[in-house]
């Protein structure tokens, strides 16, 4: 049922709230229908996301709407419309973020209608080129993200029938320091099979945590299961423990391939130090046709410990 909401200020968008596309532990997200397209207010799609939440437990929104402030000109980031408050017709107070609407659904949604079996290669590069862009964008403005995962990423419908993917919710989003090594100190409340071994064992979340991040979603989207915590006997504790065990590696299949291995390898690295950065991996052979300077780079290093050998 569509349910008209009422603004508590002049600067109103007028549209019709829709149905519920998602919910979590901070806010409910709704597709809104623009009541007037064509009106003085065109520059607003008409079709929209609205994430919503009470007035009173809005510091999650207000988080990812500064960070979106800072990351508003990637074409590989969810595009931000803007803000607003209004009242429900129950006279609650709600803080709404206008978003990018994401016909398509999300990352984790294509990677389940594989039915277990993963996406083509040809499309994992695909995605994976187009998650980096916006991992790098992200880097370049001092933001960590926090929360990289299936879920959060989207896909926007192109113009060539393929979607494009867009990095979303930075309700987690966190600004990097100007110091030395850049250490954050902020809780752990992000989906834990993507967490890096750093973050649960010592809380620190840092450019290369998303990095880790990025390449437990590129083997999910290779074999269409969690590179943690696909036993489903094994508890999320017992999960966590083997993530933070330095000496447990992840394990790769045989089947894939040179170049995809290599690349999951210098995401992976159980130790964050030798970890590939976003430089290394955009111009990385899996990405990109023909090779490039990290097979130079992967070949020098791969004798030095890297988390999958003697950390």
């Amino acid at each position: 049922m569509v349910v008209e909401e009422d603004s508590s200020d002049n600067h109103r968008v007028a549209c019709w709230r829709g149905p519920l596309l998602g919910k979590g532990g901070f806010a409910s997200v709704y597709l809104a229908f623009l009541k007037k397209p064509k009106s003085r207010r065109a520059f607003y799609p008409p079709l929209m996301a609205v994430k919503s939440a009470e007035v009173s437990s809005l510091s999650s929104l207000q988080k990812e709407k500064e960070a979106f402030n800072y990351l508003c000109d990637c074409p590989y980031i969810l595009k931000y419309y803007g803000e607003e408050t209004i009242m429900n017709k129950d006279g609650n107070m709600l803080y709404n973020l206008l978003l990018e609407y994401a016909s398509g659904g999300t990352l984790a949604d294509l990677i389940k209608r594989s039915g277990g079996c993963g996406l083509p290669k040809s499309d994992v590069k695909r995605y994976t080129r187009s998650i980096l862009k916006g991992i790098d964008y992200i880097h370049r403005h001092d933001y960590v993200h926090c929360d990289l995962k299936p879920d959060n990423v989207l896909l926007i419908p192109g113009g060539d029938g393929d979607f494009v993917l867009k990095i979303g919710d930075f309700g987690l989003a966190k600004k990097v320091q100007k110091t030395k090594n850049r250490k954050l100190d902020c809780s752990i409340t992000e989906t834990a099979f993507y967490m890096a071994p750093e973050t649960l064992v010592d809380n620190i979340q840092e450019f290369p945590s998303d990095i880790w991040a990025l390449g437990c979603m590129v083997f999910m989207m290779f074999t269409g299961k969690s590179l943690w915590g696909s036993n489903p006997n094994e508890t999320t504790e017992k999960a966590c423990e083997r993530i933070a065990d330095r000496y447990e590696l992840p394990k790769i299949p045989s089947w894939i391939s040179k170049d995809g291995k290599d690349f999951l390898k210098g995401c992976l690295a159980k130790n964050h130090q030798f970890r590939f950065t976003i430089e290394m991996l955009l111009i990385d052979p899996f990405v990109w046709r023909g090779g490039g300077p990290s097979l130079l780079i992967f070949d020098l290093i791969q004798n030095v410990p890297v988390g999958f050998k003697n950390i």
